[in-house]
């Protein structure tokens, strides 16, 4: 990026634009943006935030870019067809992705770690951006969920941290085949498996990051990664696992519980042990902990001072996230939209008592269309007797769209697999579902990403079983 220099950010107030707008703006850069949601009412106080950042928010109607001297950042979702864009043509401003300016970043910066993988990216960045915080390595991080341990008044949607000379740590996105853009130093890969790319073209995309680092810090549990670990260059791979002995470091006598997990970790080459208890529960956390624990060891933290300061993690937003409990009823947020980590958030709630009373909001059309039966057989299989699971129609902010498959085929197909599914046309006849069907002892669980309004639905529903009468 260039010091001074005019950057528009399109979508500003998006997860993955907002933490790299701070960086720019905190590096010189004069920062503005308009977003979708801004002109629809939607997550007011975090545009309150931007603007109290120092932000110039405009309306996404193309008023805001205005000469050659500005640079427009967008993303790959933003079509053609969006007025900034066209404004842009017409000004003859710079257009970037907003991978291709994070990258630039990423890669001028000295020690350089990327985190990859189909899931568990945004909290194995938060886990390793804290170790080196915490142990005064003044790392720059740059995620696409709000990490608790950073949140202030000043900063509450605090999903970038700026640092100085120390590592740059990044989140490195495969969906849109933008992880080929990234040179990094360490690279991180928790998993690999089907979501908005084929498998095959996923595992050219792993392979190639991989080999561009000094150290790969790999799931030996995930199959296609251990696949990936065989193909690394001898003395670059540093592996983990809750399962193989021959792994570098290896997770043991884990101790679930409702609000976190405990665990032993074994480093095979010197055998030194460190016990931790995470605050984020689930044996998925634990993988990301090994992850973190890798990295930050790639960096010189040794293993007990890595995971003293990994007990002091808080977590990331929306990652099974406590919102309230009102007449014996939990209400939990979570991100998970993807099979993978359905799959991870039904293992870790049904660990414990309790129904589970399911929202799932998809994250678009064409992602339920794609994965159609995936989704199918996740609930289906991940779905206990008695949990009840209710759909609205995928998120949808605009632009073109095949809306050919939407909720109900999914829900109808998991009915035929045996399991309580219901589909709705919005969110609000969901809501009232959910609060007509709670009792004591139940668990809402609100699943879904893209839409930032899901937490104040979250809340909502707290707040309208405090008032229900069971």
């Amino acid at each position: 990026m260039d010091p001074g220099r005019a950057y528009f950010f399109c979508g500003v107030g998006g997860s993955g634009m907002l933490p790299l707008a701070l960086i720019v703006q905190a590096r010189g850069g004069r920062v503005a943006g308009s977003d979708r949601a801004l002109d629809q009412g939607r997550t007011a106080p975090k545009f309150d935030f931007l603007r109290q950042s120092g932000v110039d928010l405009y309306p996404q109607d193309g008023s805001g870019v205005t000469g050659p001297d500005q640079t427009v950042v967008v993303s790959a979702a933003v079509e053609e067809s969006v007025p900034d864009v066209q404004a842009a043509r017409r000004a003859g401003a710079a257009i970037i992705t907003r991978a291709e300016l994070l990258a630039s970043l990423f890669n001028a910066a000295p020690k350089r770690i990327g985190v990859a993988g189909t899931s568990g990216k945004s909290t194995t960045t938060g886990m390793i951006g804290w170790i080196l915080h915490a142990t005064g390595r003044d790392p720059t991080i740059v995620n696409g969920a709000v990490m608790k341990n950073f949140v202030t008044l000043e900063a509450p949607f605090a999903s970038a941290l700026v640092g100085g000379a120390g590592p740059f740590v990044s989140e490195v996105d495969e969906s849109d085949g933008s992880i080929a853009r990234f040179t990094p130093t360490i690279a991180v890969v928790n998993n690999i498996a089907w979501d908005h790319k084929p498998l095959e073209e996923l595992r050219g995309l792993f392979a190639d990051f991989t080999a561009k680092a000094k150290t790969a810090v790999l799931n030996l549990d995930n199959v296609e990664t251990a696949v990936l670990a065989r193909g690394v260059a001898v003395g670059k791979t540093l592996s983990y696992s809750l399962t193989d002995p021959s792994a570098d470091l290896l997770a043991r006598a884990l101790a679930p519980a409702p609000d976190g997990i405990g665990f032993d970790v074994v480093e095979r080459d010197t055998r030194e042990t460190a016990h931790l208890r995470l605050r984020t529960p689930g044996a998925h956390n634990v993988a990301n902990a090994l992850a973190a624990l890798g990295a930050a060891r790639a960096c010189g933290v040794g293993l007990t001072q890595a995971a003293t300061a990994l007990s002091d993690f808080q977590g990331i937003r929306r990652r099974l996230e406590w919102v309230g409990e009102a007449g014996g009823v939990t209400v939990i947020d979570d991100f998970a939209h993807n099979p993978d980590k359905i799959s991870a958030t039904l293992a870790t709630l049904h660990a414990f008592p309790g129904r589970l009373l399911i929202l799932f909001q998809p994250h678009g059309f064409g992602p339920l269309r794609l994965m159609r039966q995936a989704f199918v057989e996740v609930f289906a299989s991940g779905l206990a007797e008695g949990d009840v699971l209710v759909m609205p129609e995928p998120v949808y902010f605009g632009g073109t769209a095949d809306r050919s498959v939407g909720s109900d085929d999914i829900a109808r197909a998991i009915r035929r697999q045996g399991r309580q599914a219901e589909a709705f046309p919005d969110r609000a006849a969901c809501g009232e579902r959910l609060i007509e069907l709670a009792r004591p002892g139940d668990r809402i669980v609100v699943m879904g990403a893209r839409d930032d309004t899901l937490s104040s639905f979250a809340e909502e529903l707290v707040a309208r079983l405090g008032r229900q009468r069971f």
